[in-house]
């Protein structure tokens, strides 16, 4: 083979290979900073799609373990309050004894029973007004299909609570939104579990069905006496605002106090069975997250170790390139000998 200076392929032969474990050891070194296999789509760009898509379904759960968590608060300031409202019951309960039962009582400690059992109606509604973040926790008005509040009343049925009066919110529990599962959970019905008949042997529900006005709320709020609505039935209701007629320890049997005590304990295990359905969902989605992470992890993270003895390869590489185009650069040299020989 002759000896050239125009082309010398020996030259472009070590340079190929000079360039291209130049870039093999910078995709290392991109790897091993970044930690991911994957530093480039034109790397593998199938792989990119799957981990991306794989990635926003983590987001997905993170955001729905977020919702499962709120609701988890929601239920648990529920049920402190209805907590709250069973006690205060039993102090009306307690009042009612003591007004009574007691013959050595005058009428001044019967009146200072009475104002007291008013005062607790009065607290009974203020309970029932609050709300969590803005969003009310008991429910005055059922839900539509699109779940905005509607003129239909939420009516207290207990172990035949009929779902058109009831008031549900729908927290989803997986990556696919809507789409996927849910947990629904229950704005108590508060305000009409506590609408009993006086003797205690009828709820809300029966009022409703047996009232000639559908608003209960309007009728019983305003009368001082028990309310009839002409069934043969009276009712009460043992929440009262400011405006409304309170009742006197009189006009309430034991009973009624009784059955109103019930219902509480009746929305506390609903309540209760929301917030365990709510964290099975937690301990779930929690499940899903951890698999998913792992099979992202497979899927882009980089093998430290392999890429390391990658790096450690690629310099060497490089190195013995840039040894061979010094090389192969003599033969420059050796046709300038030959020049100077003439």
């Amino acid at each position: 083979m002759g000896i050239t200076i125009s082309n010398n392929g020996a030259v472009q032969r070590a340079s190929y290979h000079l360039s291209k474990a130049q870039d093999n050891f910078q995709k290392s070194i991109r790897r091993l900073a970044s930690g991911k296999r994957i530093v480039g789509a034109s790397e593998d760009p199938g792989t990119l799609a799957v981990a991306m898509k794989v990635k926003a379904s983590v987001n997905q759960l993170v955001g729905a373990q977020n919702n499962v968590r709120s609701g988890i608060g929601f239920l648990e300031i529920q049920d402190g309050l209805l907590d709250t409202a069973g006690r205060i019951l039993m102090r009306m309960s307690e009042l009612k004894g003591y007004s009574t039962q007691d013959p050595l009582k005058s009428a001044s400690d019967t009146a200072s029973y009475n104002n007291e059992f008013k005062d607790l109606q009065l607290q009974l509604y203020e309970i029932s007004q609050m709300d969590f973040n803005k969003q009310k926790l008991f429910a005055r008005y059922s839900t539509d299909s699109t779940g905005a509040e509607t003129a239909d009343e939420a009516i207290f049925g207990a172990e035949n609570q009929d779902k058109a009066f009831d008031h549900t919110i729908d927290i989803f529990t997986s990556s696919s939104g809507a789409d996927g599962s849910k947990v629904s959970i229950h704005r108590s019905l508060f305000l009409s579990a506590l609408i009993v008949s006086t003797d205690g042997t009828k709820i809300a529900n029966d009022y409703y069905d047996n009232g000639t006005n559908p608003t209960p709320w309007e009728d019983l709020n305003v009368e001082s006496a028990p309310y009839d609505p002409g069934s043969g039935t009276t009712f009460v209701t043992l929440a009262k605002d400011a405006g409304g007629g309170l009742l006197d320890l009189e006009d309430v049997d034991a009973e009624a106090l009784e059955k109103a005590i019930v219902n509480i304990v009746f929305l506390r295990s609903q309540t209760g069975a929301g917030m365990s359905r709510l964290q099975f969902a937690m301990d779930s989605i929690a499940t899903q997250e951890t698999n998913m992470r792992s099979a992202l992890g497979r899927i882009e993270d980089v093998d430290m170790a392999t890429e390391s003895a990658n790096l450690a390869r690629y310099g060497i590489l490089m190195q013995a390139s840039a040894a061979m185009v010094t090389q192969a650069n003599l033969n420059s040299e050796v046709a300038l000998s030959l020049i100077r020989g003439l």
